[in-house]
């Protein structure tokens, strides 16, 4: 399945260059509750298709789960939508190793 992604390191400079975008994460709520992102908005995949339409269409998605492979069928799925979608390589767990060590790693 292809899939475009940005990787930590990208995304970090999205954030520091306050690049205009939607932080979508599509873990459990209890993942969630463990380890998250600021500003990120909680979708959990299964609930994805029901929700689209709390999601914007003017902004990048950037969609992230724990190691990268439900937001990579994530934004497979918001593509076909037509959203304009980017998976976090790695996950929050690349995130915690490679940028953000204060988030934990689970």
């Amino acid at each position: 399945m292809y899939n475009r992604a940005v990787t930590p390191a990208e995304y970090a400079a999205w954030r520091r260059d306050k690049t205009p975008h939607f932080l979508l994460d599509v873990r459990r709520p209890e993942e969630y509750e463990r380890a998250r992102l600021e500003g990120a908005v909680l979708i959990p995949l299964a609930e994805l298709p029901g929700r689209l339409a709390e999601l914007p269409k003017d902004l990048p998605l950037v969609v992230l789960c724990h190691h990268g492979m439900r937001s990579a069928h994530a934004v497979h799925h918001l593509r076909e939508a037509g959203f304009d979608a980017l998976n976090l390589a790695g996950g929050i767990d690349a995130w915690s190793r490679d940028v953000d060590p204060r988030v934990p790693i689970y």
